[in-house]
């Protein structure tokens, strides 16, 4: 009897560390079909027969992002968009580019865990914790240096230096997603009320306002 019930605890946590897992591959590859007109979780996949060498490939990351906007930052996304043939194998990666004093301001990735490594610069990056401790986690990284944002906590990257800094992320899924915390929360579309916002961030509306006005551009 009790080596009955052994087993079936067993068994139960072997279904849960299954559900809890990304399914593995049963090919090769599953290219993207981006013409397709199937509904599923990510993409069709292609006919692997008409697969091409493009269709792993992507030129451009030498060369630097247009920093010139009001973070100071520029992000060259290589995800699925751009390598059909990242379809179901959990990986991408970026370039991000900073004028000095320019930001990749704070923001989540609801798919993803990120990885970022610095190849010139410097950077003061860092995440929060979620709710109730809101702990900050905050390091300066300088050439040569990693640091691990975990999924879906807010994280940020400053280039406080007076040189340009340049940095490469490498993230766990081929579409890991992006919200900016500020463009989202003020430049909705359309925009969450006024009196909400004042009363989550406790301060006058005016103020809200006055933010809300200068995010308006994202809320077209």
């Amino acid at each position: 009897m009790a080596s009955g019930f052994f087993l079936l605890v067993l068994l139960a946590l072997s279904a849960s560390h299954a559900l809890a897992s990304d399914p593995g591959q049963l090919q090769d590859f599953c290219i993207a079909d981006r013409t397709s007109q199937v509904f599923v979780n990510g993409f069709a996949c292609k006919d692997p027969k008409t697969a091409l060498v493009e269709d792993f490939f992507f030129s451009g990351l030498h060369m630097a992002g247009n920093t010139s906007n009001k973070q100071g930052s520029a992000v060259t996304a290589v995800n699925v968009a751009q390598i059909a043939g990242l379809n179901t194998l959990g990986i991408s990666l970026a370039r991000v580019d900073y004028a000095p004093y320019g930001q990749n301001p704070p923001h989540i990735h609801p798919r993803a865990t990120e990885i970022l490594t610095v190849l010139e610069g410097s950077l003061y990056v860092g995440f929060i914790t979620s709710n109730p401790e809101n702990k900050l986690f905050s390091k300066v990284l300088n050439k040569g240096d990693v640091f691990v944002f975990p999924q879906g906590l807010i994280h940020f990257q400053f280039n406080y230096g007076t040189n340009k800094a340049i940095a490469i992320a490498a993230l766990s899924s081929k579409n890991p997603g992006v919200i900016t915390i500020a463009n989202t929360v003020f430049g909705s579309n359309p925009s969450i009320s006024g009196d909400i916002l004042a009363k989550a961030f406790q301060v006058d509306k005016k103020m809200v306002d006055h933010i809300h006005a200068q995010f308006s551009e994202y809320a077209t």
